[in-house]
């Protein structure tokens, strides 16, 4: 943070025109960050982080006094106007980061039945990513759109092409997805998706799918 508002320039002036270096007010600057209460957490980073807001110059300084040195009394106004004027930067770096994170991010639109808690989404993951985790958060996904035949009308769609089986090889089954009854009702047939299929997923009856047990139970729980 300090290093982003040190962006902003190695000197500027204050109300007064004094010119100061951002270097020699980087313990003020991050004194004003640690006791400045964030709209995010109600609270300091000093009262979230220690428990306990440290005591500023000014707190130590007794007013009631009736002599005080002239040196004390400017370092005291110098550090209020580095605190004030590090506290309108962070606030008008925080605005400028929001309008431009807005600027390109639009909130995209799910159907039901997608959404895996309010901010995460489950994908159904082709075989070959089969071993990746398959929950990912809302700001890495991007709802599918296809191409616009009229603005790329050259633009052409390269066939999967799906090596055949060897022979003697054996399709394996990975997983089992969906469940549904046959139009006689009397038996059921599940979406499963295989390793060296040339289809992607297919429906089989009970019967014909390896390893039923395992997969129909490892489905159900």
């Amino acid at each position: 943070m300090i290093t982003r508002l040190c962006a902003y320039g190695l000197e500027f002036k204050d109300s007064d025109g004094f010119t100061h270096d951002w270097c020699t007010l980087i313990p003020a600057l991050e004194l004003a960050y640690k006791t400045s209460i964030h709209s995010s957490t109600g609270i300091t980073p000093a009262m979230l982080e220690k428990g306990w807001n440290p005591r500023l110059p000014y707190d130590t300084l007794k007013k009631d006094l009736v002599d005080i040195h002239p040196t004390a009394s400017s370092f005291r106004i110098m550090l209020d106007k580095a605190r004030h004027h590090a506290k309108i930067s962070m606030q008008d770096s925080f605005k400028y980061a929001k309008e431009q994170f807005d600027k390109s991010h639009t909130p995209p639109e799910f159907k039901i039945g997608e959404l895996h808690g309010p901010n995460a989404v489950k994908l159904e993951l082709t075989c070959e990513l089969m071993n990746k985790h398959h929950t990912f958060h809302v700001s890495l996904i991007k709802p599918y759109s296809s191409s616009d035949k009229e603005l790329f009308p050259l633009r052409n769609k390269c066939p999967l092409e799906i090596p055949p089986l060897a022979e003697g090889e054996k399709n394996e089954i990975l997983k089992v997805l969906k469940e549904r009854r046959t139009r006689n009702k009397k038996e059921r047939e599940y979406l499963v998706r295989s390793r060296n299929s040339t289809q992607e997923n297919e429906w089989l009856l009970e019967k014909d799918i390896t390893n039923s047990d395992k997969l129909l139970r490892r489905f159900r729980q």
